[in-house]
């Protein structure tokens, strides 16, 4: 069968594109999932979660563990839904699973100096961009323990609708990304001399199972493009396509007991206000496998 990701062929891009278009969700309310206890799915939830990542790549569920701090509870729900190989790195916990929370200054850890332990927004992104492609993060897991007292909304964009709206704007443009060298994370030093070498990769490229990955991140520090006239045009028209909301833009605010399971889609978050009694926390879990194995 041929790949609706085939610039080749229009037949096979435009029968899946209009399915797609068909059925993908307009409301966060479309992709929620109401479950009891994440650690023991019936199997009416675990088929709920399975079908809206087949369709929308991504499920927001709403749980009955509240505040409930065991991180148990993320490793437990991703291996019912096939989410096993942990993608474990040198911010992660023993347990390959992060606890996202602000790093107070008076915290000896290294964690702090990084974005997502802060209060700041952070700007539309896959995971794992910057990783090796043996390590290509293809699931993800949020699970929220805390909510901030004000802010931390997340925006939810599926990354086979960015595809889609880019192939329709000029399918150089998804050519153009598709590239082996089209972006690229410099190294990252340490005090003992290069921790992280640079890592090279496409926006747009294919897993194993024909399925679409998306490697992407809206920073403009630590990040370059390949400097040539395509890429570079490609790359304005992806931003101007995320600046602009879409009728398939979901948006959210995690709350205790509530997750999102998602085969890595396009996400951000807005800046957020803690008090003493309202510190954000959630758990967050990479997977090398997307939902369903």
């Amino acid at each position: 069968m041929t790949s609706p990701f085939d610039l080749q062929s229009s037949a096979a891009y435009s029968e899946w594109r209009q399915r797609k278009l068909d059925t993908a969700p307009r409301r966060l309310e479309d992709i929620l999932v109401e479950i009891g206890d994440p650690r023991r799915l019936t199997s009416v939830e675990r088929d709920r979660f399975l079908a809206l990542n087949a369709i929308a790549n991504m499920a927001v569920y709403v749980g009955k563990t509240g505040r409930d701090p065991d991180k148990e509870i993320p490793r437990m729900l991703g291996a019912q839904l096939g989410l096993k190989t942990l993608d474990s790195h040198w911010l992660t916990d023993d347990d390959a699973i992060s606890p996202i929370s602000v790093r107070g200054a008076e915290q000896r850890d290294e964690r702090r100096e990084f974005i997502p332990y802060t209060d700041k927004p952070i700007k539309w992104h896959t995971d794992g961009y910057y990783n090796t492609p043996e390590r290509t993060v293809r699931g993800l897991l949020l699970h929220c323990v805390e909510s901030a007292a004000s802010g931390g909304e997340n925006q939810l964009l599926d990354h086979e609708i960015a595809y889609i709206l880019l192939r329709d704007q000029n399918p150089d443009h998804v050519r153009a990304l598709s590239t082996p060298d089209a972006m690229t994370i410099p190294p990252r030093i340490d005090e003992t001399g290069i921790a992280r070498a640079e890592q090279q990769g496409p926006v747009f490229s294919m897993n194993a199972d024909g399925t679409l990955h998306m490697r992407y991140t809206a920073r403009t520090v630590s990040i370059a493009w390949k400097q040539n006239s395509a890429t570079q045009a490609a790359k304005t028209a992806l931003e101007r396509i995320l600046a602009t909301p879409t009728a398939w833009t979901l948006r959210g605010r995690l709350e205790p007991g509530m997750g999102l399971v998602s085969n890595n889609v396009l996400h951000d978050r807005a800046g957020f206000t803690e008090t003493p009694e309202r510190r954000r926390l959630l758990y967050r879990a990479r997977y090398y496998e997307r939902v369903g194995g």
